[in-house]
């Protein structure tokens, strides 16, 4: 963290990754330590400011994937390689790194929540993170919103990797479905010795937790990323506050004993 947290410094923008339509992936210089599921607040003069998560880093870059949604994800993907955007960060409890190492890890991703575990599933591929087992499945809406393709490879190298698809396709001969249904069919052999990392959007949440409880998995062994706009990012203007919970200090990555229960 720099001296001043609330002043964003400028990055350098190495390489922009187009990942579907909408997606695309901006590789930054920065040398800042950070953990997996951290954040950043990502802005542009005049524009904005937003949170935004980190897909993959190394010693002096990181990546934010973004989906072109608004004013500033617009104007974020309009820019070029060695234009500068503006960072402040990292920010945020990530996920329990020290709980996930040597065990049996599912992660259940969907969509643009595929972003935030990547650095997971890299981790492990690397033996950086090393564990018993992975298991991870991966939701998309159509072949036309797939992210990371060129990487599934990588991951393979120690997951047991299912992406799917929300219904069949022409030209698609993976699996359809949504992650839920194939949650259904995971052979777990001892449930409360399994973590499970859910992300993904507010709906496919709800469900995949519910479908994980319903495995015999306990809440204490489910994380899930609490996205909710912030501000300040340092626990002080109260936009992403819950009840008595900051989100932007004690998540975005939560335990589901904790995010079951914040109700706005």
């Amino acid at each position: 963290m720099r001296e001043n947290p609330f002043r964003p410094f400028g990055a350098r923008i190495v390489k922009i990754t187009p990942e579907t339509d909408q997606e695309f992936t901006l590789t930054v210089e920065c040398s800042v330590p950070m953990a997996p599921g951290q954040f950043f607040q990502v802005s542009l003069p005049k524009i904005g400011e937003a949170p935004i998560s980190v897909s993959a880093w190394g010693d002096d870059w990181l990546q934010f994937t973004v989906r072109a949604v608004g004013r500033l994800t617009n104007a974020l993907q309009s820019l070029r390689e060695g234009e500068n955007l503006f960072i402040r960060g990292p920010y945020g409890t990530g996920f329990p790194m020290e709980t996930l190492e040597g065990s049996h890890l599912v992660i259940v991703a969907g969509g643009s929540g595929v972003a935030p575990v990547r650095p997971l599933m890299r981790q492990a591929a690397e033996g950086t993170l090393p564990l018993r087992s992975l298991k991870v499945i991966a939701g998309f809406k159509n072949m036309e919103s797939l992210l990371f393709s060129y990487e599934w490879d990588l991951w393979r190298k120690k997951a047991d990797l299912l992406i799917t698809i929300d219904r069949p396709q022409e030209g698609w001969d993976g699996p359809a479905g949504l992650v839920t249904e194939h949650m259904k069919k995971l052979d777990l052999a001892d449930p409360g010795d399994v973590q499970f990392v859910i992300v993904g959007p507010p709906v496919m949440m709800k469900f995949a937790c519910a479908e994980a409880r319903l495995l015999g998995v306990p809440e204490k062994n489910i994380w899930v990323s609490f996205e909710r706009l912030m501000s300040c990012g340092l626990g002080k203007c109260g936009h992403c506050k819950i009840d008595s919970t900051y989100i932007c200090l004690e998540g975005p990555v939560l335990n589901l004993t904790k995010a079951s229960r914040l109700i706005d």
